[in-house]
């Protein structure tokens, strides 16, 4: 399916956007961005073409399948309808509603006996979120919304590197004892009917992990929880694997964890890393137990809060109170437990996530790692970035692009204090040329280097011998008078051009329209007749964005021309 709407979504993007320019004069009280998904879904189940519209297809696209995919039921409500109305008379009036659709009066009939079904579907579904809403406020005490704005206001975190944080993952205990439980599991053992493993089994499976048997005259099953903790974290981390006729099999590479490659060390980590609320206390009563649930993630953003580090007497007093206002049962569930925290540090600790020293519980740099990550997945914004000292070029330009210019600005200036001139020149260019597609990479490179001057004249003259960096070589040595440099060419400047044009069109359509503007036509018509030569990664796609926005018809269809000449030169 999803291949089916990416190719829809590809046939309709044309059209689209020329309904969007349409909009602006014909009918600028609609909201042209609410037509998408219902145009998308029209293609896709009721019409191959899309200038074909039944009053039937219609009453069904509305009434049955925007309740299903609508992301917004109130803009819905208010804009869906009259923003459909203009998209059908813009197809009827530009000649795309094909002899085959319903006539436009009949449609917009259609439209006005569906407003009110509609309306009150949309009305539904906005109660039924608000109702999802008041289910998430009154959440476990994992739920890190409430910690939002405190987290926004943190100071920068800085993330230790990967090979750092590989190696502390290589010796986290639990990840082992995983291992070594879908070891023992083997290729093919068959699970009980009505616990996953005999006393027997259980008995050797606690051997194979170094777990005590506990003293029990009743079944093994109820008294290993930790036991099945690890077992999960082994299903987590896919050294487990469900098999045949209720089976279950160890992965084939389990044997060599710890991996030789630090991103697959991290990968596996990370597919563990929600195992944290394995940690939680688990009292016999389900109602106290679910009053504890998501204590694990709440210690953990509260360490990350204080800047890693917390005394354990307060911290407990802290999340005494936490569990009490959450739940009513929270203070009955404290105390049935006796040290909810003992679970708690416990998998923490062999999860590699924190420390205790004496009365201080602080967070470990992969601790840091994984906190960050948890916040991320709930959508909350923190502000994490690589330690300066650890930064690589490629990291620094990636994350310069995504900041403000003062603070982007910092970042780079406290990079480059810890390199000589030559060197960060050397770093950044490469870094530069990693990828020939990333136009912002390079130009933000070439900007940097461009500000060293001379101690920058060797990177640039190995810069010479990479296609996407030459033109900005060639400028730069030319500009530092640097004998027998080459002077840049025309297609050096072509090229300067498209990777501008590659920059402001990823920064929306009205910016990549303005800029396009800012060039007389005549001249762009001038321009396109030739820059469709140029190897640059984007050339086909700027030229037909150009060709589907520019105002101006005679330059539009100029870049529909040299579009096609860029496509029938591909080899």
């Amino acid at each position: 399916m999803t291949d089916r709407i990416e190719v829809a979504a590809t046939e309709l993007r044309p059209l689209l956007e020329e309904f969007i320019l349409w909009a602006r004069v014909n009918a600028p009280d609609s909201d042209p961005e609410l037509v998408g998904p219902a145009a998308l879904w029209h293609r896709l189940a009721f019409s191959q073409d899309l200038g074909t519209w039944k009053r039937a297809d219609l009453r069904n696209l509305l009434l049955d399948r925007m309740p299903k995919v609508v992301d917004d039921p109130d803009a819905a409500a208010d804009g869906m309808l009259p923003a459909v109305d203009a998209y059908l008379t813009f197809l009827s009036e530009t000649g795309r509603l094909t002899t085959g659709s319903d006539s436009l009066d009949d449609l917009r009939a259609e439209l006005d006996d569906v407003e009110e079904p509609f309306v009150e579907l949309m009305e539904d579904l906005i109660d039924d979120l608000e109702g999802d809403e008041d289910d998430e406020e009154a959440g476990d005490l994992g739920d890190l919304e409430p910690f939002a704005e405190a987290l926004a206001a943190l100071p920068t975190i800085r993330l230790r590197p990967d090979t750092e944080l590989a190696a502390a993952a290589r010796e986290v205990p639990l990840i082992a004892q995983a291992r070594d439980l879908a070891l023992w599991v083997g290729s093919g053992r068959r699970m009980g009917d009505d616990t996953l493993l005999s006393d027997a089994e259980i008995e050797e499976a606690l051997a194979a992990v170094g777990l005590p048997r506990p003293d029990t005259q009743g079944p093994l099953a109820e008294v290993v929880p930790q036991l099945w903790n690890v077992w999960n974290l082994a299903v987590d981390l896919e050294f487990l694997e469900p098999g045949e006729g209720n089976t279950v099999a160890v992965q084939d590479d389990t044997s060599e964890w710890p991996f030789d490659d630090d991103e697959d060390v991290l990968d596996a980590w990370m597919l563990g890393l929600h195992s944290v609320d394995y940690g939680d206390p688990e009292p016999a009563d389900d109602d106290l137990a679910m009053a504890l649930a998501g204590l694990t993630r709440n210690l953990l953003v509260r360490l990350l809060l204080a800047g890693g580090s917390r005394e354990l007497p307060e911290l407990r007093e802290e999340l005494a109170r936490a569990v009490a206002d959450n739940d009513e049962l929270g203070g009955d569930a404290w105390e049935a437990t006796g040290d909810p925290l003992a679970p708690v540090l416990d998998w923490l600790t062999g999860y590699g996530m924190v420390e205790v020293d004496g009365d201080t519980v602080r967070l470990t740099p992969l601790g840091t790692e994984g906190v960050v990550h948890l916040v991320d997945d709930s959508d909350i914004e923190v502000d994490a970035r690589p330690a300066i000292e650890t930064m690589s070029a490629h990291e620094l330009l990636v994350l310069s692009a995504e900041l403000p210019e003062e603070e982007a600005d910092a970042e780079l200036a406290a990079w480059m204090r810890l390199r000589e001139p030559v060197t960060a020149a050397q770093e950044l260019l490469e870094a530069a040329a990693e990828d020939e597609a990333d136009a912002l990479i390079r130009v933000q490179a070439a900007s940097v280097v461009g500000s060293l001057g001379a101690a920058a004249v060797p990177a640039w003259q190995a810069a010479l011998k990479q296609p996407s960096l030459r033109p900005y070589a060639a400028t730069h040595l030319s500009q530092l008078e640097v004998e027998d440099a080459p002077q840049p060419t025309q297609d050096d400047t072509y090229w300067l051009i498209l990777d501008m044009w590659t920059i402001s069109a990823g920064l929306g359509r009205a910016e990549f329209v303005g800029s396009l503007r800012d060039i007389d036509p005549e001249m762009l018509n001038e321009l396109l007749e030739v820059i469709w030569k140029i190897p640059h990664a984007h050339v086909e796609e700027l030229l037909d964005r150009i060709s589907q926005v520019h105002p101006d018809k005679q330059v539009a269809k100029a870049a529909r021309r040299a579009l096609f000449k860029a496509r029938s030169a591909t080899p």
